[in-house]
């Protein structure tokens, strides 16, 4: 249910509530404090915990006109490179078995690489403000997020809690009485994440058997994306703005497993369930309603943005293959033809799935700018363990039919100032910058562009050739090569020898490590985080940080 951002133009269409989203009214009622039930098999759901359902969770409907919902599709599910609705940014290939999101809430992170399952996840700040897209509970019971003169003082006072809740918030927390509830939550089942996560898969599909199809067939990819995610998204319930365009896009970019309005309850009533039973030492039906209404604000905004996207979208794309060049032995450039027109912007990223690995999702850069004869290009590196890019990069070939998710990302080009572009791209990572280079070409700003490819060695520089050309014709680009093993220095680093940078724009691309190192090094020469994009899984967690 959660994916990345870049905000374009869309048709302003009315609300989702057309019998499917449980039309307004009481959509909750507490129930009483449950009392505290031994710890059972976390892999199943137990009698006692059955009988404890929470009150019906339903998305609220609203008569009148939904706010413009940004048009781009949103990509994998809350991680990453997705496989079953989770989170995520594009990974230029590389699928981690061990990759998690950093935006998750405090368990023990051992997620394998990016599936996509119906769940929420979290994205930095940036673009256009989104338009507050929320439904009344929202606005009646959770404070509107604190201006930045806010922040710096302590908060406002709220009504009495018990003296255990005063404890665990005190003594100068900051948030809405909804905020603080759900971080208690969290606080109390970090140290048994693992169980909350797989009682709560079992509770969903005892429960809801149906839902089974919409997730992998190998759990081990999924395992706590979607609750991970879900509960994210919960944690920063107050930061309104963010949340709401993080979710239309999350809304929009799940269409693609799958995800019907009347699917939401279903896990709102899983997600509640789970919580119950290992926060049952400080659970009660104060911080429950807190729950209900933060997952029903969560889906209302996600089902409205899917309902306003399929006017004017497909849930995905077919795409043929057309090419297959075979870079390296593991590193393969594949150009597919959608089966209808795919818009998108250079820079962005879209996710892909295999009629090899059903419902297994992967996010893949787009290696050059729109074309005018509509073709699209991947740079896929093939990793241990990773089905899709195995798959791209050693099974497919010329005539087999992918799907394609919506676009996204936000490591776009500002063509509204002069500033230059500072890119880094590492490994497969160059994809989106060969994109970038070639949008400010056609644009024709003559803008300054200092590329820096890096890789281990020469023989990763797989695409080194097509930049030379790119530069050659281009004389306000310049290429630098970065070889690990050669010049001793890793990407990150390189820039400090050269600049200054003062009037540049970053973008990186590349593996998390390079990311994190990448942003750290563009802070220390003095270029302001407002002025670093990237889309990574790091990226997801940027909206809470």
């Amino acid at each position: 249910m959660l994916e990345a951002r870049h905000t374009m133009d869309a048709p302003t269409t009315t609300s989702a509530d057309n019998g499917t989203s449980g039309g307004g009214g009481d959509w909750f009622t507490p129930r009483k404090i449950p009392a505290p039930v031994p710890d059972t098999d976390a892999g199943a759901p137990d009698s006692t915990a059955e009988g404890r359902r929470p009150a019906t969770i339903r998305p609220v409907g609203r008569p009148g006109s939904a706010p413009e919902a940004p048009a781009d599709g949103t990509p994998g599910p809350p991680g990453s490179a997705t496989g079953s609705p989770g989170v995520g940014g594009p990974d230029q290939g590389r699928e981690h078995p061990d990759a998690v999101s950093a935006s998750g809430p405090p368990a023990t992170q051992h997620a394998p690489a990016p599936s996509a399952a119906p769940g929420p996840a979290i994205v930095p700040p940036s673009g256009p403000a989104p338009t507050a897209l929320t439904p009344t509970p929202f606005v009646s019971t959770v404070a509107p997020p604190p201006t930045p003169a806010e922040q710096r003082v302590p908060a406002q006072e709220h009504a009495p809690v018990s003296p255990s809740t005063q404890a665990a918030t005190a003594p100068a927390e900051e948030g809405s009485p909804d905020a603080l509830l759900i971080r208690r939550t969290m606080a109390e089942v970090a140290p048994v994440a693992d169980k909350v996560t797989s009682y709560f898969y079992a509770l969903l599909f005892v429960r809801h058997p149906d839902l089974r199809s919409l997730f992998p067939a190998a759990m081990d990819t999924q395992r706590d994306r979607l609750l991970r995610a879900l509960l994210t998204a919960a944690e920063h319930i107050d930061n309104k703005d963010v949340l709401v365009d993080y979710l239309q896009k999350l809304g929009r970019g799940h269409r693609k497993y799958g995800t019907r309005p009347e699917h939401y309850p279903a896990v709102g009533e899983c997600l509640i369930g789970a919580l119950s039973k290992y926060a049952a030492g400080v659970w009660n039906g104060e911080m429950e309603a807190a729950w209900i209404r933060a997952y029903t604000t969560i889906s209302q905004v996600m089902i409205d943005a899917a309902a306003a996207d399929e006017l004017r979208a497909p849930a995905w794309w077919y795409a043929e293959i057309v090419t297959h060049d075979l870079r390296t032995p593991d590193v393969a450039v594949v150009t597919v033809r959608p089966d209808q027109p795919y818009p998108f912007l250079a820079g962005q990223y879209t996710s892909v799935e295999t009629p090899w690995w059903p419902r297994i999702w992967r996010h893949y850069s787009f290696a050059s700018a729109p074309r005018s004869d509509g073709l699209l290009s991947f740079h896929v590196k093939a990793v241990p363990a990773g089905w899709v890019s195995n798959a791209l990069v050693h099974r497919a070939r010329p005539g087999d039919i992918i799907r394609l998710g919506p676009p996204a990302g936000s490591m776009t080009v500002d063509h509204t100032t002069d500033n230059g572009l500072l890119c880094l791209g590492g490994g497969t990572g160059i994809a989106p910058i060969k994109a970038l280079v070639e949008d400010v070409a056609e644009h024709g700003d003559r803008r300054s562009v200092e590329v820096f490819y890096g890789a281990r060695t020469d023989h990763d520089l797989y695409d080194i050739d097509t930049m030379l050309r790119l530069q050659q014709t281009h004389p306000w680009l310049s290429v630098r090569a970065i070889i690990d093993q050669q010049a001793h220095l890793q990407l990150p680093d390189a820039i400090r020898t050269y600049g200054p940078w003062d009037e540049f724009d970053a973008y990186l691309s590349g593996p998390p490590g390079m990311i994190r190192s990448g942003v750290d090094a563009l802070r220390d020469i003095g270029i302001p985080s407002d002025r670093i994009r990237h889309d990574s899984v790091e990226e997801l967690v940027a909206a809470g940080s």
